[in-house]
């Protein structure tokens, strides 16, 4: 996969969904302004919650963009608070889904979580991804999909991290991987391509390697569609949303 990043079609969809004003349009800068809707009287017993934020008791409905959520951890790094932040991140995810504040709070809930929250930001700084997500796998209840959220805020708000900037991955992105890594197998007459692919990519479970292999192709294909001469900007959390949006199918 590494060799083979994205084909022809890949690119000429990619291209497409960036110029659709109701699809990629509004992401030719990046990703800041990808908005979702929550709940806020919903996480009202979740602490602590980012001033930032719409007020629980006075406000039945509100959006949170990614900038907005950046903006927030910044915040919470000056005042070292990473439990904050890991609010916002989750507030994000979330959405609308009404099990996320009760998830949340679990999370929360566990001796050391705050602990974690900040020895992963430290491990991002000085080690880089792979590490991070390993040491957020201790906590109870937060699988990769929101742990890699959590990741990815702090790694756009921090000016610096070794390496690859994380970027999330869920059961959809790894979905994408896995019919992509699926057909350039068949098309290599690996019989075994399906079940490797199924495998590797499945939908939660991934390990620190495969997220670091995620991040390398997520990178090496962003900066494919950069110098195809597409206006694609140079930001691999775009394609992240754009594949999560279903801007290419790879069957």
């Amino acid at each position: 996969m590494q060799a083979q990043l994205l084909p022809e079609e890949a690119v000429k969809s990619l291209g497409r969904w960036l110029t659709e004003s109701e699809r990629g349009r509004r992401y030719r800068r990046g990703g800041g302004a990808h908005t979702i809707p929550y709940s806020p009287p919903s996480w009202m017993a979740i602490a602590p919650w980012p001033d930032a934020f719409a007020d629980r008791a006075t406000v039945a409905s509100a959006s949170v963009s990614r900038a907005n959520v950046v903006a927030v951890v910044r915040a919470a790094e000056q005042a070292q608070s990473w439990a904050e932040a890991f609010v916002a991140t989750q507030v994000w995810g979330y959405g609308l889904a009404g099990y996320g504040p009760y998830r949340t709070g679990q999370v929360l809930a566990q001796p050391g979580a705050e602990e974690a929250f900040a020895q992963a930001v430290s491990l991002l700084i000085d080690e880089g991804a792979s590490a991070a997500y390993e040491r957020l796998q201790v906590l109870d209840g937060l699988g990769p999909a929101f742990l890699t959220k959590f990741l990815y805020f702090v790694g756009q708000a921090l000016p610096e991290v070794k390496g690859l900037r994380p970027l999330i991955l869920d059961s959809v992105l790894a979905g994408v991987l896995r019919r992509h890594a699926t057909k350039i197998g068949v098309v290599a007459g690996y019989e075994w391509a399906a079940p490797i692919a199924t495998r590797i990519w499945r939908d939660s479970n991934w390990t620190s390697h495969r997220y670091h292999i995620y991040l390398q192709w997520m990178c090496g294909a962003s900066e494919q569609l950069t110098a195809a001469s597409i206006e694609w900007p140079a930001a691999p959390d775009v394609l992240e949303l754009a594949l999560f949006s279903g801007a290419w199918d790879p069957t």
